[in-house]
């Protein structure tokens, strides 16, 4: 390996750490102002009922998933209806560590306390724009552009690894 392909390969993994830190902020603030929706199913019916206002949809598969041909043909619909209404969307590879920021985050907050009870799908999680000045904030910025120049180079649905804390 040249030190060239090493230090473009450092750079790439640079990139993509702070593509998985704006999403983490993105989905705090989005669990914050309860502007997210989870599921396959709910997420469906968001995407049918209103889908000017989804920001970012993320699917998350692991290995196991992968096999899950129900699962696939939802997220190839999925997929197809974000690309067709110009939403961006992420694959994140562990959903393991989705699962944690999402449970952990809603487990800080009143309804949580409550008992209310967790989703148990996290394959499909959409984030809406809370129609305010507020999102026009960075972490939301770096994520559709980084989606945006996947794009450009015919990734139409980049993969990101979220970093383990």
């Amino acid at each position: 390996m040249t030190l060239e392909e090493f230090s473009a390969g450092e750079q790439k993994t640079e990139r993509m750490d702070k593509v998985g830190d704006a999403l983490e902020e993105v989905l705090s603030k989005a669990l914050s102002q309860r502007t997210i929706t989870v599921g396959v199913y709910e997420a469906a019916k968001l995407l049918n009922v209103d889908p000017d206002n989804v920001v970012l949809c993320l699917l998350a598969a692991d290995e196991d998933d992968d096999r899950d041909v129900a699962l696939q043909i939802h997220f190839t619909l999925i997929q197809a209806f974000c690309c067709e209404n110009d939403i961006n969307i992420l694959r994140v590879s562990n959903p393991g560590r989705l699962a944690k920021l999402l449970l952990l985050e809603s487990e800080a907050s009143p309804a949580a306390s409550e008992g209310a009870e967790q989703p148990s799908d996290l394959h499909c999680v959409l984030v809406t724009n809370p129609h305010s000045s507020q999102w026009k904030d960075p972490a939301l910025s770096q994520l559709i552009c980084f989606c945006r120049e996947s794009r450009y180079m015919d990734q139409w649905v980049p993969v990101i690894n979220l970093p383990e804390r």
